[in-house]
């Protein structure tokens, strides 16, 4: 059986940033409990030329509503990058999965060998569609997650694997 373009992006997607919903809630709840200002929590990062936690869920966010659109050939919603409280980062999470739950396979499936040009930093980038979802959006995707996870739990905040992971991942569904 084939992997389509839709199962190999929305589900997965959705999924993911359902977990990452539930550590930033971990995360607040570790500085509630621990009486640390959320805003450190927020404007935390590994190194000095990294981005903040906050920038890595916009990044993250960014990339696969941009991925949904492009593939399907529809508008992207454009978010302003306006978040520092863990509300507004958990807003910007759920608006995100529900534009992404709008997506039925047809308009995603097909989409493999789609014309796909974007700017990043300045560079002209042309993909057809399946390296672009495969070889530059997932991977960006679970990198800018992987480090607001690294982020977090390098503070303290209790996560681990199964909480990257999900409770149960190959259970995972769109909508």
């Amino acid at each position: 059986m084939s992997l389509s373009m839709y199962q190999a992006s929305i589900p997965v997607f959705i999924s993911i940033l359902g977990n990452l919903s539930e550590i930033l809630t971990k995360a607040e709840a570790y500085a509630a409990a621990k009486k640390i200002e959320p805003t450190v929590l927020i404007q935390s990062r590994l190194a000095a030329d990294m981005f903040p936690l906050a920038r890595q869920v916009q990044i993250a966010t960014d990339g696969v509503k941009g991925c949904a659109a492009r593939l399907s050939g529809t508008e992207i919603p454009s978010y302003p990058d306006t978040e520092t409280t863990f509300p507004q980062l958990q807003e910007r999470i759920a608006k995100t999965v529900k534009f992404l739950k709008t997506f039925k396979p047809e308009q995603i499936d097909g989409s493999e060998d789609k014309a796909i040009a974007l700017k990043v930093g300045g560079n002209e980038l042309s993909f057809k569609g399946q390296v672009y979802l495969l070889s530059f959006v997932n991977p960006n995707f679970f990198f800018h997650v992987t480090a607001a996870y690294a982020i977090l739990r390098h503070i303290g905040v209790e996560i681990g694997k199964m909480d990257y992971l999900g409770a149960s991942p190959s259970s995972a569904k769109a909508a």
